[in-house]
């Protein structure tokens, strides 16, 4: 069996994945939980999209999506908290109308998953991170106005996003860029709606199935290089060119989507 089959639908033990994949699985899990933790530790964002493209090189896309719901979880109430969960409310609290929308869409498509063949699935996951990253690297920032219209399909991309793949994060910045926020609040927003959001993943796919015993527990695993690449980001955030960082890392995103929409494809 190849690690490519490796998801929740062979209903495998832990232990058959641990005698299968005891160093290569772990240590990779490692390094790319390190590396997403750190840019998001840096710019605010692009966990979910790093920690799930590196992933689906080694394991189906879904099991992928199980082993990351737990280290973002943790990833995001950390950043949400670090101002205090009182205004981490009061952020939620703000932008109600959005997540609603964007929450109720969250749950709903996660029981889509298990339904999705695993090209289907490449083709969605990699067709989000191209679009995503593509239309973040182009510069383009709605700011200067604000749009109903533009925030109702902001919620509802985030929504799907996240429920198929656990990647909210450029819908959900594009919508904060409308709102004029000072930058500390703005991360501030996006940990607290990322939070709640990976709280409601974690619920959504316990119910789908994807949420299994053995994705979860090497979630757990990639919780601590998860916030040691967090805690590095913070470190490091001031000292080097942010911009070109961002650059380099969107490029990635997209040279990994275009393999994801390959792989769908063929």
């Amino acid at each position: 069996m190849s690690a490519d089959e490796i998801g929740p639908g062979y209903a495998l033990s832990m232990q058959e994945i641990l005698n299968l994949y005891t160093l290569n699985l772990f240590i990779m899990i490692a390094i790319i939980a390190v590396f997403s933790g750190m840019v998001k530790g840096m710019v605010g964002f692009a966990m979910p999209m790093i920690f799930i493209t590196g992933m689906t090189i080694f394991v189906s896309p879904d099991f992928a999506l199980g082993i990351l719901i737990l280290p973002t979880l943790v990833a995001n109430g950390w950043q949400a908290g670090r101002q205090g969960f009182r205004a981490a409310w009061d952020a939620l609290y703000g932008h109600r109308i959005f997540l609603i929308l964007a929450y109720t869409t969250l749950l709903v498509t996660t029981q889509f998953v298990p339904l999705l063949s695993q090209s289907l699935f490449f083709l969605c996951l990699g067709c989000l991170v191209v679009t995503s990253a593509s239309l973040m690297l182009s510069g383009w920032q709605p700011s200067g106005y604000y749009s109903k219209g533009l925030s109702l399909c902001c919620a509802l991309v985030a929504g799907i996003g996240g429920g198929i793949s656990g990647v909210w994060g450029p819908p959900t910045v594009i919508y904060l860029s409308t709102q004029k926020l000072e930058k500390e609040v703005q991360m501030q927003t996006q940990g607290a709606i990322y939070g709640l959001g990976a709280a409601l993943l974690l619920a959504g796919h316990i119910r789908s199935g994807i949420a299994t015993i053995p994705a979860l527990t090497l979630g757990a695993f990639a919780i601590m290089p998860a916030c040691f690449g967090i805690w590095l980001g913070f470190k490091i955030q001031d000292r080097i060119n942010q911009h070109l960082f961002r650059f380099a890392t969107l490029c990635v995103l997209i040279l990994a989507g275009l393999n994801l929409i390959y792989r769908g494809l063929f």
